[in-house]
């Protein structure tokens, strides 16, 4: 899909998910980013990590983004093992025009964990 916008994949790499990380320790926010980077990402994304989404408490949280015309979402409760969902969430998001993936093609956990949901920056144009 060489036509679709290029689309952000921001993982948050210090998210602890409540929980102490003990002295030497890597956080599960970034073991979930190095999973991911360790696998091969669906065309036109771009990986990144990032500080803290505020969301500590809910499990790693990862963003979606995709330019000015996109919407743009959070989803949480996520661990390293979760890298499946996250890259076939991705690949969804990616192929939409909007970001707007319909419920039902979400993966199940994306459907169950949205945090936020972010509308796009540059308002669609009014039909003529």
């Amino acid at each position: 899909m060489a036509d679709a916008p290029d689309v952000e994949l921001l993982v948050c790499t210090t998210c602890r998910m409540g929980q102490p990380v003990p002295e030497g320790e890597t956080c599960l926010g970034a073991q979930l980013h190095d999973a991911i980077a360790a696998e091969d990402l669906p065309e036109g994304v771009t990986l990144k990590g990032v500080e803290c989404f505020s969301n500590c408490d809910e499990g790693c949280s990862v963003a979606l983004r995709g330019g000015d015309a996109r919407w743009s979402y959070v989803y949480g409760r996520l661990t390293p093992e979760d890298v499946g969902i996250v890259l076939d969430g991705v690949a969804r998001y990616r192929a939409t025009p909007d970001g707007l993936v319909p419920w039902r093609e979400r993966p199940q956990h994306f459907r169950k964990n949205c945090i936020a949901r972010i509308p796009p920056l540059a308002p669609k144009e009014a039909a003529e």
